[in-house]
């Protein structure tokens, strides 16, 4: 979510509208890092943040846009009014604990149950996907005609970077070439997969390390054998990350966008991952995409794609460069100019 606001925020500044806009920030929070702009701030102040939070988000909401007054408001999350004085716009970037379901998906079913049953109501939805416009269509029952395709994009740091693989080595003395994982790992993310299909790649003839970057989340499990877990890194230690790898090991078994491969394959890594959800439409041909839940298979392409990397390198940067942040931007745009009733003003 913090990509996306950044990227987002840039990317209308870069096309000039940011003296249209005002952030609404949680006054109890500190004020994130953000970049220079003609925006405005303004604050939103919380009592409760247990699970009923979401009660209090849907009224504090229609206060504060009332307050403020704006000719819109955009919604970046499921945090939603309960009612909206102004046209309405969301971004929907999944609806994963309804679409994947399972028991450990019903705390979160019960903290945005209120959020999905209040999407109905919003004018516009921008959705990070196909496979999420599908999903908000049949979990959402949302009506397709107010749904817009809109996607993410990978931020500026991700990008080739020469002199990574002797920043990895010199950091976490790890050797370039080795299989890299980035997210959490929860059940979604299926690292038992992950395992299975490191051991398949290194059954095929080549030993190759496995890397787990990012906050490993509460649903971790506690052994993942002789994997480098690395935990939480910035920005360009994860394009460093990206960069040195031989192959980008993408177990998910539901995204709904799967920003990590799009960052991969803008610093240069090739991509190997299960095909579902929305994952083929950010990796297209450019990657290995093998059938869901299939590790062996998955393994086998990983180690294929690191042994000869350079096609899938060259395809991933181009296929990357296909998305970006002022496109989303001016896509975004449109929508709010849409809602509005006034004429699209993409450039």
């Amino acid at each position: 979510m913090g990509s996306y606001a950044n990227g987002l925020l840039h990317g209308l500044i870069e096309e000039g509208f940011d003296h249209n806009l005002t952030l609404l920030l949680d006054s109890d929070l500190p004020v994130p890092p953000l970049p220079v702009g003609e925006y405005r701030l303004a604050s939103s102040r919380r009592r409760y943040r247990g699970q009923l939070a979401a009660y209090e988000d849907a009224v504090i909401l229609g206060s504060d846009i009332a307050r403020i007054g704006p000719d819109a408001y955009h919604a970046i999350d499921l945090k939603l009014p309960g009612r909206s004085p102004v046209p309405l716009v969301v971004t929907l970037h999944d609806l994963i604990p309804w679409a994947w379901g399972g028991p450990r998906m019903r705390g979160e079913r019960f903290r945005f149950w209120l959020g999905r049953r209040f999407l109905r109501r919003a004018d516009l939805i921008l959705a990070v996907s196909k496979a999420t416009a599908d999903d908000a269509v049949r979990l959402g029952k949302v009506d397709r005609k107010r749904i817009r395709i809109v996607p993410e994009a990978a931020g500026d740091e991700f990008k080739p970077r020469p002199g990574a693989p002797d920043r990895v080595r010199k950091r976490w003395g790890i050797k370039p070439g080795y299989l890299l994982f980035v997210g959490a790992l929860d059940a979604r993310k299926d690292p038992d997969s992950l395992l299975r299909a490191w051991t398949a790649a290194n059954q095929s003839g080549r030993e190759l390390e496995l890397v787990i970057a990012g906050d490993p989340g509460p649903q971790a499990p506690a052994n993942m054998g002789a994997a480098h877990r690395l935990g939480h890194v910035d920005d360009a230690e994860l394009a460093d990350l990206y960069a040195a790898a031989g192959c980008l090991l993408f177990a998910s078994r539901y995204e709904g966008f799967g920003l990590p491969c799009l960052e991969a394959m803008a610093c240069g890594c090739p991509v190997a991952a299960f095909r579902n959800s929305s994952v083929a439409e950010v990796v297209d041909s450019v990657g290995e995409l093998v059938a869901d839940g299939d590790a062996d298979a998955l393994g086998r392409a990983a180690a294929a794609l690191s042994r000869n990397p350079t096609n899938a390198r060259r395809s991933g940067l181009e296929r990357a460069k296909t998305f970006g942040w002022r496109s989303t931007a001016r896509q975004t745009i449109a929508a709010y100019h849409e809602v509005l009733g006034q004429p699209a003003r993409l450039r």
